[in-house]
């Protein structure tokens, strides 16, 4: 007795997963088996239920699609002054029919154009029997013809203003087609034409015929319970009462499924209205087809019992070699010193323990390195947050800015004194009053052209500033002074040599992105003084804001990551061009 329980103690951690792992296993497979013979003959019937209610779904949202195109059409036609103009008028030389055609197909193609699918057909008939065929090869049909037949009878009697009609015969030269018709009328009630919208059995199937397999099939029926189309093509054109019964009996009601018996046979049938058609849309799913896709028991109970065989088997084997090194990986772990992350597990026993100790010592390292990582990103963090707290005025550019207005002021520049004041308000109520941490373009631009005032007031207008900015990123956010440090950068160091030049600035959205861009031809950079396209020269302060260029480029990518920042392109005497990539933020 003492010596199993040395036995069971030395292999406690085998014992406890093995058997934890053979009553899992047999319990899955009983509940599995169990559950496959009970639901095998439901399972089917639900699954088309849930999927082909959803289907049905989707197929009359594609024919309200087509229908709302229809009468879209039908209304741009009715309200077309040029259309209707033109039909009411007989045209008999060749001179007057030559840009009657013209026109009527000009005003038919741009309607036709918003028709879907693209495999209908528009049809305008005028009482002079002049045919306009957009797709002549679905429906070549004869004017004479066409304005003889009960189609234009059906028209003018119907109630609805457009009328769906099924046609198989002469008109449509023996094709099987769904015809939208709709009489072409004056305030008067005086008909001057006829409107026709006409696809193809063919063209109608393509609507549903992806949805289709073996044994699971769709018709369309009209109320009168003809079968105007369905995968079963032997199906098109006879007449079932009773399924229409059927269909007439869910009508209104909710998807669901029911067991019927119709051409002979056992279906499982699913039926919606589509009232902007007149139709009714029916799923039979053949009840043998269900039959097949049961799932046989005894060949479930046989494969459940090898399964389960061949997973305690393996289990145990398995088991048995991970369990003994694992129990010495789990004594190191204990042994080791607490918080003591960088002292590493031997790697040694199994394949798996070997991967545990590596990944375990893997997770140490990282960890050292995510600490380190949170380290420097908590101090750049707190670096940018000192940066956003010094976007203040640099009190020498308000000494500055003074001094050059009172000495305008003595030189009688009373006018240039009133603008940089009122620039310079302008300046200090947005920089100081506003604490946001993002402020708009138009805002910013504000903040820009009141800076540029100031400066050209100051210094002249030696240099040039335009501004072309895209009117959809006028109310985009943007961080606050993100532009001016290089209009300020510009002014004061891109034209030591030149004396003259412009700046550009232009804001636009582009591929999802906000891209900002400062471009000077002015005196450029070397490319000593580039890294990676951004400065690299050591950080000053600038005069007005206190946040340098560079700075600039680092509080975007903590603020929005590394695809976003500035871009600087420069060559000596050719100018600069600053490129700030920022997100779209509304």
């Amino acid at each position: 007795m003492k010596k199993l329980i040395r036995i069971f103690q030395a292999n406690n951690l085998f014992i406890k997963i093995f058997l934890v792992m053979v009553v899992s296993v047999i319990a899955v497979s009983i509940m599995i088996t169990y559950n496959s013979i009970r639901m095998s003959t439901n399972l089917f019937l639900d699954t088309f239920s849930i999927t082909n209610s959803k289907i049905m779904d989707q197929i009359t949202e594609r024919f309200n699609l087509f229908t709302n195109s229809i009468v879209s059409a039908s209304l741009e036609v009715d309200t077309n002054g040029t259309i209707k103009q033109l039909l009411q008028v007989d045209h008999e030389t060749a001179s007057e029919q030559s840009p009657y055609y013209y026109h009527m197909t000009y005003e038919m193609e741009r309607i036709f154009a918003e028709v879907d699918p693209n495999d209908a057909n528009m049809i305008i008939l005028s009482n002079q029997q002049d045919v306009f065929n957009m797709n002549y090869i679905k429906w070549p049909v004869d004017g004479e013809l066409l304005a003889n037949h009960d189609i234009i009878d059906r028209v003018e009697k119907s109630d609805t203003d457009i009328v769906y009609q099924f046609e198989q015969s002469e008109v449509t030269n023996g094709v099987p087609m769904v015809i939208a018709s709709k009489a072409l009328k004056l305030r008067s009630d005086e008909i001057y034409g006829y409107l026709f919208f006409s696809l193809t059995e063919p063209d109608l199937k393509k609507f549903y015929e992806s949805y289709t397999s073996a044994g699971n099939n769709v018709l369309l029926m009209t109320p009168k319970g003809e079968i105007i189309s369905s995968n079963q093509e032997e199906l098109i054109g006879d007449s079932s009462l009773e399924l229409l019964s059927y269909a007439e009996g869910v009508k209104g009601e909710s998807l669901e499924y029911r067991n019927i018996n119709v051409f002979g046979q056992e279906f499982v049938f699913l039926s919606q209205y589509i009232p902007s058609m007149d139709i009714y849309l029916v799923n039979l799913i053949d009840q043998e087809v269900v039959a097949d896709n049961v799932i046989n028991a005894s060949d479930i109970l046989l494969i459940a019992i090898a399964i389960v065989s061949l997973a305690v088997l393996v289990a145990f084997l398995i088991l048995r070699k991970m369990t003994v090194s694992i129990s010495q990986l789990v004594r190191q772990i204990s042994d080791m010193a607490r918080y003591q992350f960088n002292k590493p597990l031997k790697e040694a026993g199994g394949y798996e323990t070997r991967k545990i100790a590596k990944a375990f010592n893997y997770m140490l390292n990282e960890l050292q390195d995510y600490v380190q990582i949170l380290m420097n990103t908590q101090d750049k963090q707190r670096k940018a947050e000192l940066e956003a707290l010094q976007h203040q005025i640099n009190p020498h550019f308000i000494y500055n800015t003074l001094a050059s207005i009172k000495f305008m002021i003595r030189q009688e520049k009373k006018e240039t004194a009133s603008n940089t004041i009122d620039s310079f308000i302008s300046l200090l109520q947005n920089s100081l009053s506003n604490v946001d941490e993002t402020i708009t373009v138009k805002q910013e631009l504000e903040n820009l052209k009141s800076y540029v005032q100031i400066n050209q007031a100051r210094y002249g207008e030696r240099i040039k500033v335009n501004y072309l900015i895209s009117p959809d990123c006028i109310d985009l956010l943007i961080p606050k002074l993100v532009i001016q440090p290089f209009i300020e950068n510009a002014f004061f160091h891109a034209f030591t040599k030149k004396k003259t030049g412009f700046i550009q600035i232009l804001i636009a959205n582009r591929e999802d992105n906000l891209i900002c861009e400062i471009i000077d031809n002015g005196d450029g950079m070397i490319s000593d003084q580039l890294d990676n396209k951004t400065i690299k020269t050591k950080e000053k302060r600038q005069l007005f804001s206190g946040i340098g260029v560079k700075n600039v480029h680092e509080r975007i990518q903590l603020l929005y990551g590394k695809d976003y920042g500035v871009e600087i392109e420069s060559e000596p005497f050719q100018g600069t061009k600053v490129l700030i990539k920022l997100p779209i933020r509304n």
